[in-house]
């Protein structure tokens, strides 16, 4: 079963996943699992890593940047672009600080050096989105701290993504959502989930 905001599909598992990220415990794991492919990536955010490219540069290492200069920037055709990885693991774009990954865009954002914080999938994680707009979230072993530290600290997956949520949807989305996940809790339903 799944609930609708606004053409988005949010899975019904997502009100009830208490989930915040615990950096010291994974090591930053969602930037380094192996696999052939990196972060999805929409087809406006090949502009912004261009751009942004020769600010963070400096943040990457010699192996990455080599594999950058080797392949590319974007992996795949246009339509289904995904961001490099290094030995078929670690993102190209990931930057090491005391042995935590963390992504380089971000810091060069944090840093007031680029507008852009990074992909939207990224900052999306856990909640992934499918192809036919729907929201569902992605558990991975690695994350098993982060359900920890949710459920310690009482943090909901939709609040510690607030920021990533109203970036891609916008505020109203975001409001509805948060309703929409209260509402869940509570063993209601969004009276009108297309009022937003």
């Amino acid at each position: 079963m799944s609930y609708e905001i606004a053409k988005i599909e949010v899975d019904e598992a997502i009100p009830e996943v208490r989930f915040a990220c615990d950096l010291k415990a994974c090591r930053g794991a969602c930037c380094t699992m192996p696999g052939a492919n990196g972060a999805p990536l929409r087809e406006d955010e090949v502009e912004e890593i261009e751009r942004a490219f020769p600010v963070i540069r400096k943040y990457l290492s010699r192996e990455h940047l080599e594999t950058i200069r080797l392949g590319g920037l974007v992996d795949g055709p246009p339509g289904d672009r995904t961001t490099p990885c290094y030995n078929s693991r670690a993102c190209v774009f990931v930057t090491y600080e005391e042995g935590i990954a963390k992504c380089a865009f971000e810091k060069a954002y944090w840093k007031g050096e680029i507008g852009w914080r990074k992909p939207l999938s990224c900052h999306l994680f856990p909640i992934r989105v499918g192809r036919t707009n729907q929201l569902r979230f992605e558990y991975i072993p690695e994350c098993r701290p982060a359900l920890e530290r949710g459920k310690k600290e009482n943090i909901y997956v939709s609040d510690f993504l607030k920021d990533s949520l109203t970036r891609a949807y916008g505020s109203s989305w975001y409001a509805a959502f948060k309703r929409l996940c209260s509402g869940h809790r509570n063993g209601d339903t969004l009276s009108d989930p297309d009022d937003v």
